[in-house]
């Protein structure tokens, strides 16, 4: 006769209180958007229209776009500083190219470049830049065995410094005809909703598919749970890190072409603090900071999340939009105290 083996109670009470606790901090970040949206109403009407909501959304979209991508890379167990300073470089390079294309057009008969192929052109090259950003990011972190913290650092500096010789300290303004012509990018919409908005939805839910339905979903958080066990399971690290980081990369890339006709123009200070409110983001929709556990449907409440309280403080003045940069500041700052010690 074979033995019965029984579950300890202790071991299921255990067992119930991290599912408790993980169910909890999933609802966490849409409870507090509910809160804020209550709120936000009770201060001010205009908050609760459709156009408000659409404009929050809409700028909601860039961050949430990057936000999705650094949701692989922070649960991998790393991170990226550089995101903003990438999408500045990435804009001032993909208009650079376009105006160069469209003085070669309309200079010479040769070239013979219609607009919207001129267009096309820069989006592929935005998109280009940032994979090839990211996979050097990648590749300086695994082969080169430096920290990820190190590495973009670095290249933070070197991406915004090369932005500001490139525009010669000023800015870089996409043609006229080129900027009338690629408009509709941001500012048209589909069913009443931004283009930009449709974007960020189909961005997050190829992100949610690729972490929860794949192969390589499973394995980016087996690195970040674990690297030493991922690699005795024969799991390639080094190159599902690389991936991870060249799929930021893109991600700043889409992110970066929905943003320039926006303004048609880069400066020094495109995309500052961007990888802050994207690493919030990614922190507050409940990805844990040291790697191994997040979800991208969590990153995209926490975008919202975030835009909500910018726009909040906006309509109602209840301190500076200056502090707007510091709120996010607190925020990270009180996840990660509440996140001690989680895994």
């Amino acid at each position: 006769m074979q033995p019965v083996h029984t579950e300890a109670p202790d071991s299921r009470r255990a067992r119930l209180s991290w599912r408790l606790a993980r169910r909890a901090t999933g609802l966490g970040p849409i409870v507090g958007l509910v809160a804020l949206c209550v709120l936000g109403t009770l201060l001010n009407r205009d908050f609760a229209t459709v156009d408000n909501l659409m404009n929050v959304l809409t700028r909601t979209s860039f961050i949430g776009i990057i936000a999705v991508g650094m949701t692989f890379v922070i649960i991998s167990g790393g991170i990226d500083l550089s995101v903003g300073s990438m999408a500045a470089l990435i804009a001032g390079v993909m208009i650079w190219v376009m105006n160069a294309l469209a003085t070669g057009a309309a200079g010479a008969v040769a070239h013979g470049l219609p607009p919207l192929v001129i267009v096309l052109a820069g989006i592929v090259l935005a998109l280009v830049l940032g994979a090839a950003f990211g996979c050097a990011h990648g590749l300086l972190i695994t082969k080169g065995r430096i920290e990820p913290f190190i590495v973009t650092l670095g290249t933070l500096g070197i991406f915004r410094a090369v932005l500001t010789w490139l525009a010669d300290g000023g800015a870089l303004t996409l043609d006229n005809t080129l900027s009338d012509l690629y408009g509709p990018v941001y500012y048209a919409s589909l069913f009443g909703v931004p283009v930009p908005v449709w974007v960020f939805l189909a961005m997050a839910a190829g992100g949610a598919l690729i972490l929860n339905r794949t192969a390589f979903g499973r394995h980016v958080q087996a690195i970040g749970s674990n690297e030493q066990v991922a690699r005795y399971a024969a799991i390639r690290v080094d190159t599902v890190k690389i991936v991870t980081y060249a799929l930021l990369g893109v991600c700043v890339g889409v992110a970066t072409v929905l943003y320039v006709p926006r303004l048609g123009s880069a400066t020094p200070t495109t995309g500052l603090l961007w990888e802050l409110e994207a690493i919030a983001s990614v922190v507050v929709g409940g990805t844990a900071l040291k790697g191994g556990e997040g979800r991208v449907l969590g990153t995209v409440i926490g975008a919202v999340l975030l835009s909500v309280i910018a726009n909040i403080l906006n309509l109602t003045s209840i301190i500076s939009v200056y502090l707007n940069a510091a709120v996010q500041g607190v925020v990270i700052i009180v996840v990660a105290f509440l996140q001690r010690g989680r895994r």
